[in-house]
């Protein structure tokens, strides 16, 4: 999981880059300032501020597109590279350089679009503060430039001329050939969903172009080669995919992962249920699913739930017996096992993209987890049945004692977030910058605290990954309106309903379907593809929605550490440093254990709708 940059800074594109993070880093603190304002006001002294949802609308645009450019140089936009790193290396080098010019492609033909989308929204005013448009959506415009100008500096700096002059060609002459049989390519109708938004965006994804690209590049080829849809729609899909305030939750729970690995708050959670548990066969596997239970209802982030429990947790089971490999699948799949508990990124996702109540899904998250938690607990006591226990003695009442006040203020905080949402007391996005606001205050005071060096360093890391992530989202959202213009939804969607076996028919579909995309896609931009199309013939067959979020995600999620595509995987491998050849044969029993789990969840309703 990586990007078109390299982890080598470019000196030029880093000082560059200097005003940019710290105007990112600025936004972000502008919008939660604003949120906790708006909660303030609204629920202490009942006097809402109706402006400040339309400036923290401006600033989230402008803090999505700044991040996209700092994770273009920061190396996190991600991509799939399994299939680039088996090639030679003569021939890795020019597919890399084709990669980059495809992504330049993209980005230059976006210039003019993004401009003129600008230029158009002049003329429509926002409601309270009756700015135009225009200052909002020119952050478009601007990340665009700002990402062409990292990718041609570093192009320049690490690629061949040869490789570079050759690439350049064979995207030339594709596009012109292209251009030149447009007519040819219009007549084939619905074939041409096949050639662009299939083969192409699968080309890419083999290319190592990061995936935001590689759905950027479809849905663009397809409007732009075989319809007279203009450009400038792609833009405009761009911005409805990443403008929603909804999404506003997403870097702010991401800002709340950063927050909490740099306190510790998730290290005290973790040696408390080792005090708890940690004497008994296959404890320390039980604190470890314990641990990304609860600690992922704070993060909302698999990678920061792994990378702050790992740590923690490896060196006394390895003292115990752990072999590397089945720590790593344990941490693998336990982190799958977790993305269903709130604040989970997806869920809101989800929420926002299939119109699905966010607090109906934090709700019902919390007891598919745990249904997902027994399958992998059964599984890892049957695992420990030969585990060292010499030496291992029980914690005193004193030290759980200890232990407890110390992680007392950090386990508050995932129940402070799911009955906050799930009450309807406040928002997903209201309480993300409570739960922000709660985790700095008792991280300075309990914890150790933050230096304000690494609170901005948070901050720009935050902007990289939230730029990065709502990039996929709305380029997503430009090719799932492509496919849906195409008519190939209500095909699909006859032919969907039409299955043999009714609801259990198209259950098995579903699985099979986001089993595959959660290896391929990651987890958000298959939810932004399928979703519209998938929830429809869901409600038409009278499946609970709540009920099908429940299978789509873990699906999606189990997916997404499945070997040898699944990137959580080789996230896992590279958090816990263990060689993903090892840890491959040890995964399948966890993954086993999961795929139980998910069919009773998809067997019985009940589980995803008791907590409603």
């Amino acid at each position: 999981m990586s990007t078109v940059i390299s982890t080598s800074p470019l000196p030029i594109v880093s000082r560059l880059l200097k005003p940019i993070e710290f105007a990112s880093a600025l936004l972000l603190v502008v919008i939660v300032m604003l949120l906790l304002v708006g909660v303030v006001a609204r629920y202490v002294f009942s006097l809402p501020i109706v402006w400040i949802d339309e400036v923290v609308s401006l600033s989230f645009l402008w803090l999505a597109m700044l991040g996209t450019a700092i994770a273009m140089h920061r190396n996190e936009h991600l991509r799939l590279t399994l299939f680039l790193e088996m090639m030679p290396e003569r021939v890795r080098g020019f597919v890399h350089a084709l990669a980059l010019v495809a992504i330049a492609a993209f980005l230059l033909a976006l210039v003019h679009p993004a401009i003129i989308y600008a230029e158009d929204e002049w003329f429509v005013k926002t409601p309270a503060l009756d700015l135009p448009n225009t200052f909002r959506v020119s952050a478009l415009a601007f990340g665009i430039l700002a990402m062409l100008g990292v990718l041609v500096v570093y192009a320049s700096h690490t690629v061949t001329k040869a490789n570079l002059l050759a690439a350049s060609i064979v995207v030339a002459v594709a596009a012109c050939a292209c251009w030149l049989g447009s007519d040819f390519l219009t007549s084939l109708g619905l074939y041409n969903i096949m050639i662009f938004l299939v083969v192409l965006v699968a080309l890419c994804l083999v290319a190592g172009v990061p995936i935001a690209f590689c759905f950027g590049l479809g849905a663009l080829s397809y409007l732009g080669f075989t319809t007279t849809v203009p450009l400038m729609v792609v833009i405009g899909r761009m911005d409805e995919g990443m403008s929603s305030l909804i999404l506003v939750s997403v870097p702010i729970f991401v800002l709340l992962g950063c927050v909490l690995d740099a306190t510790g708050m998730g290290k005290a959670i973790v040696d408390f249920l080792a005090s708890l548990l940690g004497h008994i066969k296959a404890g320390m596997s039980y604190v470890l699913l314990g641990s990304l239970f609860i600690v992922s209802g704070i993060s909302g982030s698999k990678v920061s739930d792994m990378a702050t429990i790992a740590p923690a947790l490896f060196p006394e089971m390895k003292r115990r017996g752990h072999k590397p490999k089945e720590m790593i699948a344990l941490l693998a799949t336990g982190a799958a096992m977790a993305d269903t508990v709130p604040p989970s990124i997806v869920l809101i996702v989800l929420g926002s993209v299939a119109g699905v109540s966010i607090a109906g899904l934090f709700q019902s998250g919390v007891v598919i987890a745990a249904v997902l938690l027994v399958a992998l607990a059964l599984l890892a006591r049957w695992k420990a049945r030969h585990e060292i226990m010499e030496n291992v003695r029980r914690a005193s009442w004193s030290v759980i004692g200890r232990a407890l006040m110390i992680a007392a203020p950090a386990l508050v905080l995932p129940f402070l977030i799911r009955s906050a949402v799930g009450g309807g007391v406040a928002t997903a996005t209201e309480v993300s910058t409570i739960a922000v606001l709660y985790a700095m205050i008792i991280g300075q005071v309990l914890y150790g605290g933050i230096g304000w060096r690494k609170v901005y360093s948070m901050l720009v890391e935050t902007a990289a990954l939230s730029g990065a992530i709502l990039l996929i989202l709305g380029t997503a959202s430009a090719m799932a309106w492509a496919i849906t213009q195409s008519g190939a939804v209500q095909s699909l969607s006859q032919f969907l309903t039409t299955l043999p076996g009714g609801v259990m028919g198209f259950m098995i579909v579903t699985i099979l379907v986001f089993l595959i995309l959660g290896c391929l896609l990651e987890g958000l931009p298959a939810i932004l593809i399928l979703a519209p199309i998938m929830f429809p013939i869901a409600k038409k067959l009278g499946i609970h929605d709540i009920h099908y979020s429940m299978v789509v995600v873990t699906a999606m999620n189990i997916g997404l550490m499945m070997p040898p595509i699944g990137v959580g995987f080789y996230v896992a491998c590279r958090i816990g440093n263990t060689s993903p050849d090892e840890v491959m044969g040890a995964i399948w029993p966890y993954i086993a254990a999961l795929l139980v789990g998910l069919i009773a969840i998809a067997a019985v309703p009940w589980f995803s709708t008791v907590a409603l």
